[in-house]
């Protein structure tokens, strides 16, 4: 089984994925049986305030393997590579149109530079 996380704007399916992987109000897990969606839950950021590597510990403690998002800084990088977490970047969209392609083959991680810096926001 496959666990796949999202940074997510809302608890429900119809979440878009959310800008600043870190910052994200929740993060969709979603469980994957050969190559089909078996669950869908929700996990809620508490961490929102958070240290260098903070969030890709809590997410290696939900068991997660992959990471589907838009924006991620150098050092998160450093620490999911550490967990042995995959991460696909530079995904915007619904959630689980997303998840969907990474399914089929069809998603490729890309550069994403954010318009400014988050804390500028």
């Amino acid at each position: 089984m496959l666990r796949i996380a999202v940074p997510v704007d809302r608890n429900n399916e119809n979440c878009n994925i959310f800008e600043h992987f870190g910052r994200a109000p929740y993060y969709m897990l979603v469980d994957v049986e050969n190559k089909e969606i078996k669950r869908i839950s929700f996990v809620e950021n508490i961490l929102v305030e958070h240290g260098p590597g903070d969030i890709p510990r809590m997410l290696k403690e939900h068991g997660v393997n992959i990471l589907i998002c838009l924006g991620i800084g150098r050092r998160a990088k450093i620490f999911f590579q550490q967990y042995g977490i995959e991460i696909v970047s530079g995904v915007e969209g619904r959630a689980l149109d997303a998840i969907r392609m990474f399914l089929e083959g069809k998603l490729v991680s890309r550069e994403y530079t954010p318009p400014r810096k988050w804390h500028e926001r």
